[in-house]
């Protein structure tokens, strides 16, 4: 067992690198953008008073190393600053765009699972016949197509032609559950390239496992077809697609931008292209943490799963 735990460990220490590495690579940028944000808040004819003024009660006066340092500090307590603009704490900013994404992310999560899963091995078992070519076929086709193109169609077709759905969440609010016609366009889009992705790493990995020496030696001992598609197969074609199923959840809580501007969803990429645009660095600085620090949990969650599924020399029949 020391193997293994030494494996995890020395994977757990890369994580808490990699996330300290985070904090220093956002600080770093933001104090690399252009301009200053007192003279951004000043207004278009700034008085050099009021930018001194706003430039000592923003910290900017203090050298970047102290500024650091709190900023750190506050982090570890959970203190991720006030905005700028509003003076209200980055937290509330975070925690009013997190439910949107949220959800939005975890429909689309309960219906990428066994819709890629499936497909991947309905695929496989028909590996080189026409249903194997249906699938790569329309799976390839839809993974070519922008989210933009895709969303922009959709919302011709099902919104402004075929008045099934609403067009955009403009009057629905954050309670975006009490009203899910408005969800059914943006998870549609969400769901369309991952699950080609998905359900490709699937059919990929079940071809090579069912083709691989443990699996023929189960068929010599007459092991049910079923279970050597389903327990020794599966489990192994899903070390790859774990990894990529990480990667779509860590693109889908870290703010899907181009589908929450085009449905207009309060989520949190809403909240970080206004903070932008208006030049609050506490609220981007508070945003690309969350997200770095997503990215390596979600990361180290799926090395650690793959690790368990990766397959072995020997498999237990």
């Amino acid at each position: 067992m020391t193997g293994p735990r030494s494996w995890i460990a020395r994977r757990l220490l890369l994580g808490a690198a990699q996330t300290a590495a985070v904090v220093l690579f956002v600080f770093a940028l933001t104090e690399a953008l252009p301009g200053d944000a007192a003279v951004a808040l000043a207004g278009d004819q700034p008085d050099p008073l009021r930018i001194a003024a706003l430039r000592e009660a923003m910290g900017l006066d203090r050298p970047a190393h102290e500024r650091l340092a709190d900023w750190a500090l506050g982090l570890a307590h959970g203190d991720f600053g006030a905005s700028l603009v509003s003076g209200r704490p980055v937290t509330t900013y975070i925690a009013d765009g997190f439910g949107p994404t949220l959800l939005l992310a975890g429909l689309t999560l309960t219906l990428l699972v066994p819709l890629g899963v499936g497909l991947g091995v309905l695929a496989a078992r028909h590996e080189d016949g026409p249903v194997d070519r249906l699938v790569s076929s329309v799976t390839l086709g839809m993974y070519a197509l922008p989210e933009f193109a895709l969303g922009v169609l959709l919302v011709t077709v099902f919104a402004l032609r075929l008045p099934w759905f609403p067009p955009t969440a403009v009057g629905y609010g954050t309670d975006l559950l009490a009203h899910p016609a408005t969800l059914v366009l943006p998870v549609l889009v969400l769901l369309a390239r991952p699950v080609c992705s998905l359900s490709r790493l699937v059919r990929a990995g079940m071809i090579d496992a069912l083709a691989s020496p443990y699996a023929a030696h189960a068929r010599r001992y007459r092991i049910p077809a079923a279970r050597i598609r389903y327990g020794h197969a599966l489990p192994n074609a899903m070390a790859p697609a774990t990894q990529q199923l990480a990667r779509t959840v860590d693109w889908l809580l870290c703010g899907v931008i181009v589908v929450e501007a085009l449905y207009v969803i309060p989520g949190l990429g809403t909240v970080l292209m206004n903070a932008v645009a208006e030049r609050d660095v506490p609220v981007v600085q508070g945003l690309a943490v969350v997200f770095g620090v997503t990215t390596v949990v979600l990361n180290l969650g799926a090395d650690l799963i793959a690790h368990r599924l990766a397959p072995r020399s020997e498999v237990a029949l």
